[in-house]
């Protein structure tokens, strides 16, 4: 049986272009638009195209400053990885990168493994801490692509996987190589040690969701495997729309430290995109040398050869048809649909 693998991302622009930048923006706003008030479809999408076009400026610079985003060309790069692995293991699979935000969007990636003729589709986001605004919307996104198509194909669903022993392992070696290359000791008292994570509405929170309890935990293990004594978390937040987020926000928290240097790793990250070329690399590296600090930011393992094989493992229980439990998964609870599975639901 051959099986198509939607390898699901964000995306973000690849080229500093405004109208590919504003596009990017108003998908994004409307995806959300649950977080506000809009009594009708036209409503929200005007709504949407207003956001956009006043976070399109900042957005711009941010671009232009970074030479757009290499996020799409790692996420290939990763979808790669993963056909490779599940090939080299003797399955017959092909990958299709599906974004969010930009192309090739979702129900692009949805048609392409239609027009293969694939006969099972999986969707495997590449957001390792679960969230609703990524894991779960991106899966929902594809599902409603195949109905588009009045497709009758059997499709599978996976969500949160940072409890993969693996990737943890993946973290916590490319935090160790940076530490070693830098000569830095996280356990220096004038040194501090912060997880940057990407931030979340509070209105999330608030319905359910975990992606908190996620970050916290993940955050946990890798200090522990790590031997870090002490640590902060801060969260990059999105304010344009005046709602409440997660907090304290990164740039707050780091100001306030009272550290010669501060060692920064975007936790929840698994490309180089603007939240870390641009947020932490500028933005966050000019507010720490008006504080006097030294920062020193741990780069994405997002290469790392050793993601072929964990991505491989948390699809193939279902390409080889054994129960994904197995290999520690269960039904997911923060996507409550039939044939989504995770590493993070507890035992019943």
């Amino acid at each position: 049986m051959s099986t198509g693998v939607v390898v699901l991302n964000f995306g973000e622009p690849g080229e500093p272009e405004r109208e590919r930048v504003l596009d990017y923006l108003e998908r994004i706003f409307y995806a959300n638009a649950n977080l506000e008030d809009a009594e009708t479809e036209a409503e929200a999408r005007e709504r949407a195209r207003q956001l956009a076009k006043r976070r399109l400026p900042g957005l711009m610079e941010e671009y232009e400053a970074i030479g757009g985003s290499p996020l799409i060309e790692q996420a290939t790069a990763q979808a790669d990885m993963l056909e490779t692995a599940l090939t080299d293991r003797g399955y017959d699979i092909t990958t299709y990168n599906g974004m969010l935000y930009t192309e090739p969007l979702i129900p692009d990636a949805v048609a392409e493994a239609h027009s293969d003729g694939v006969e099972k589709l999986i969707g495997l986001p590449i957001f390792p801490l679960c969230g609703p605004s990524t894991n779960v919307l991106a899966l929902d996104e594809m599902e409603d692509a195949v109905a588009d198509l009045d497709w009758d194909v059997d499709v599978q669903g996976i969500t949160g996987w940072h409890k993969h022993p693996t990737y943890n392992r993946v973290r916590a070696d490319g935090i160790a190589r940076y530490l070693d290359e830098n000569g830095l000791d996280p356990n220096n008292e004038d040194t501090a040690f912060v997880f940057s994570a990407h931030g979340t509405p509070l209105h999330y929170l608030e319905e359910g969701s975990r992606y908190d309890i996620y970050v916290e935990e993940f955050c946990d293990v890798i200090a522990s495997m790590l031997g870090i004594e002490d640590y902060y978390l801060g969260y990059q937040n999105h304010s344009n729309r005046g709602i409440p987020w997660t907090e304290p926000e990164t740039e707050d928290l780091v100001e306030e430290l009272d550290h010669d240097r501060v060692i920064v790793d975007p936790v929840s990250f698994l490309h180089e995109q603007s939240e870390t070329l641009s947020e932490l690399d500028v933005e966050l590296e000019e507010d720490a040398i008006d504080e006097g600090q030294e920062l020193y930011r741990v780069p994405i393992p997002h290469d790392d050869e050793r993601l072929g094989a964990v991505f491989a493992d948390l699809v193939e229980p279902i390409i080889a048809d054994f129960e994904p439990e197995y290999y520690q998964m269960r039904q997911c609870q923060c996507r409550d649909k039939p044939n989504t599975m995770c590493l993070n639901a507890p035992r019943e």
